[in-house]
């Protein structure tokens, strides 16, 4: 770990090495787990104006779960967070064939919103904590992200380069020009 202005980071985003493979994973961390995406308070309020824009992209039971439960939930730790269809998929997520993807990724990249998705999802396979004093920058090791870490190991792509764009949008460019100085000097001390 080390710190990086207020916030502590794992080594492991330097060293260990992901590329998503969405051929061999089918965007399972979308449809796996027990709660939906990480929320903070912001996102809960655009997730309520942006709604209606990204209705036409979702499933029908999407639109049924986020209709019964709102835009976002209050998780079973108390967290905010993307409300689930069935305790399962996220509510936004919608299928091209097998695959998982993010209907509102997909409103975005049609120019409908200028809001990509929760910057927890854009930031996976990093996860954030936030405390009263500092954040906590972790990887998040997931066996269903087992050909993430063998592409990343191929094509030697440590983590945080994989998640740059989602680092700089949640902590800013100069932080992560400081991530990548230390990148750079433990590099240079093996």
């Amino acid at each position: 770990m080390f710190q990086l202005g207020k916030t502590i980071v794992s080594e492991d985003l330097l060293q260990k090495d992901f590329v998503c493979n969405l051929t061999a994973c089918k965007g399972a961390c979308c449809v796996d787990g027990d709660a939906g995406a990480p929320l903070s308070l912001e996102e809960t309020k655009i997730l309520e104006e942006i709604y209606p824009k990204i209705k036409p992209f979702l499933r029908k039971q999407g639109i049924e779960a986020i209709e019964a439960q709102g835009t976002w939930v209050n998780g079973t730790d108390g967290d905010l967070e993307t409300p689930l269809i069935d305790d399962k998929d996220c509510a936004y997520v919608i299928f091209d064939g097998k695959t998982a993807l993010c209907g509102i990724e997909q409103a975005y990249n049609q120019g409908i919103i200028d809001w990509k998705k929760p910057v927890s999802c854009h930031l996976y396979p990093v996860r954030v904590k936030d405390f009263t004093e500092f954040a906590a920058v972790n990887y998040d090791k997931w066996d269903i992200c087992d050909p993430a870490c063998s592409l990343g190991q191929e094509l030697e792509v440590p983590v945080y380069k994989f998640v740059k764009e989602a680092l700089v949008r949640r902590f800013g460019e100069d932080w992560y020009l400081e991530l990548e100085q230390v990148a750079e000097d433990l590099k240079n001390q093996k």
